[in-house]
């Protein structure tokens, strides 16, 4: 997203469970933002409780991966990041969190060489591979496990490569992730 990579630690922020929706919805354009940015992420499924793990631990506690969405008002977001405030304006909001239906870790893998790819309207707007993830799913889990504990249902999104950008009412979304079912996501009017 333009800032130079940082490995001193991954951050994290939350999204409000009520605030999932599953792939294939229409949600409308949110209120109080003129700057609603798409980002195609890669999500895993905590199946196992876990708290400062190792990475075998980790490991073990991954259940299953999908395709998601993390919908941000970028504007607010960037507002509240200068001030040093929380970003919840910019990422918790309503239908924010698109998923795609979760595939068993027993059934599927990321590989450096998968690629991650998403297109808005039918243009390609991020394409990327999985080998260019700043950290890898059990580091972030492991890393994770040392704040909280982390329980069965819990699902973590990973972050997002390069070519962000906005949406508009009418603009239809579909990422992919290579061996995962499509993520979609339909902006309608606002409310």
């Amino acid at each position: 997203m333009g800032n130079s990579v940082d490995r001193e630690a991954p951050f994290y922020f939350t999204k409000s469970p009520a605030n999932a929706t599953l792939s294939g919805t229409t949600a409308p354009y949110p209120p109080g933002t003129d700057d609603y940015h798409h980002e195609m992420e890669l999500t895993l499924a905590i199946g196992a409780e876990v708290f400062r793990g190792n990475t075998e631990a980790a490991q073990a506690a991954i259940f299953g991966y999908c395709c998601a969405l993390d919908m941000t008002r970028r504007d607010l977001q960037i507002r509240e990041r200068q001030k040093q405030r929380p970003w919840d304006l910019g990422k918790d909001v309503e239908n924010s969190a698109v998923f795609a239906p979760l595939r068993r870790a027993t059934d599927w893998q990321p590989q450096a060489g998968s690629r991650i790819h998403l297109s808005v309207n039918g243009d390609v707007r991020q394409d990327a591979t999985l080998g260019e993830m700043v950290w890898s799913t059990v580091e972030i889990v492991q890393h994770l496990s040392g704040f909280y504990h982390l329980r069965p249902g819990d699902l973590v999104l990973t972050g997002t490569p390069a070519g962000v950008g906005a949406v508009q009412p009418g603009d239809r979304i579909e990422g992919g992730i290579d061996g995962l079912d499509p993520v979609q996501l339909v902006i309608g009017a606002p409310e």
